[in-house]
């Protein structure tokens, strides 16, 4: 686990393993080169360099089957640094208190997870014993930045053994749309990548319209791939409203302020392939619901009643909590949480 050029770190990012003190420090200097190459500057290199210790010295002391994930984020012609860590237990009985100063994770002298709170520019998290811990950071170049209520957060892994994942998501805002794009390229490794990439880019481009406009304009746009299953999603809450258009095996639900849970009609067939049907299905959905969105290397059976307190945690916290628990090692895996924040 961990990229096969050291210098390159898509918006996907990349993932490491962190079992010992040397894959911890392989994983900061990763952070640090990630800043210099997106010019955050000398200080601000420093304070991620201090995030990036201390969540990965935290997998180390007390986390079992610990990961990292490091990646860019991008807003308003400025970029950042995120650093998702995820671990299987046993997890944080006290998360607040582990934020404080003085306060051990591991029952000795320490200064815990005190120093992210004061370099970061926003995190989030969530843990419950013993499924374990999940924590989300970013430092922007500016360390007041990164201050924004986010509506929408996700994350993908590739299956193991490959340096690629052919699952990926998108979102955009365009003429006062929300719209979220879930993708997964037909197979695996690079070419299901490269489909996935395809999907992402004309998305981004794509002219405003419902999600079944967009579907097929994706559609269009990827007929020199191996193809994909996607879907797009447009949650509305002004209107009460998502709007929802899929094709193939990507699973996507709706979690009711109410907490129930209500499936989406994803229609058979590959964008890019022959002629699929392209349909566009509407939902209720309200400032207090949550969208889940996933590929089918996350296996359907989750339910967030099972983690207390998660839903009021911020979407990517609740995406990485699915993919760590929910997610399979024998395929692609992709989660995508958004909110109806306005």
């Amino acid at each position: 686990m961990g990229p096969m050029n050291d210098d390159v770190v898509s918006d996907r990012g990349v993932w490491y393993r962190v079992e010992s003190g040397s894959a911890a420090s392989t994983a900061r200097r990763a952070a640090e080169r990630l800043g210099a190459q997106l010019a955050m500057g000398d200080a601000r290199i420093a304070d991620l360099s201090i995030v990036a210790a201390e969540l990965t010295s935290n997998l180390v002391k007390h986390a079992d089957d610990g990961v990292v994930l490091l990646r860019p984020v991008r807003r308003d012609g400025e970029a950042g640094v995120e650093l998702v860590a995820l671990d299987s237990g046993p997890g944080m009985a006290d998360l607040t208190a582990s934020f404080e100063d003085g306060h051990s994770t591991v029952g000795t002298l320490g200064i815990g997870l005190g120093a992210i709170v004061r370099q970061a520019s926003w995190f989030d998290g969530y843990s419950r014993p013993p499924r374990g811990t999940v924590l989300a950071v970013q430092v922007w170049p500016k360390p007041d930045g990164g201050h924004e209520r986010p509506w929408v957060g996700a994350l993908s892994r590739p299956l193991a053994g490959e340096s690629v994942s052919g699952d990926g998501y998108a979102w955009r805002i365009v003429e006062g749309r929300r719209q979220v794009l879930v993708c997964d390229g037909l197979g695996h490794g690079p070419l299901a990548s490269a489909a996935t990439d395809a999907a992402l880019d004309a998305f981004r481009k794509a002219p405003a319209g419902p999600p079944a406009a967009v579907v097929a304009h994706l559609h269009r746009s990827m007929s020199h791939t191996r193809g994909a299953a996607l879907a797009v999603a447009e949650p509305d809450p002004s209107a009460g409203v998502l709007r929802y258009s899929g094709l193939g095996n990507i699973a996507a639900a709706v979690i009711g302020g109410d907490g129930k849970r209500r499936g989406l009609v994803s229609l058979p067939g590959i964008a890019g392939h022959q002629r699929p049907p392209v349909r566009e299905y509407d939902y209720p959905f309200d400032a207090d619901a949550l969208l889940v969105m996933h590929s089918d290397g996350v296996v359907d059976r989750w339910q967030l009643a099972d983690y207390p307190g998660l839903v009021d945690r911020s979407p990517l916290v609740v995406a990485a909590t699915l993919l760590r628990d929910a997610g399979t090692r024998r395929d692609d895996a992709c989660v995508l949480v958004a909110r109806g924040w306005s």
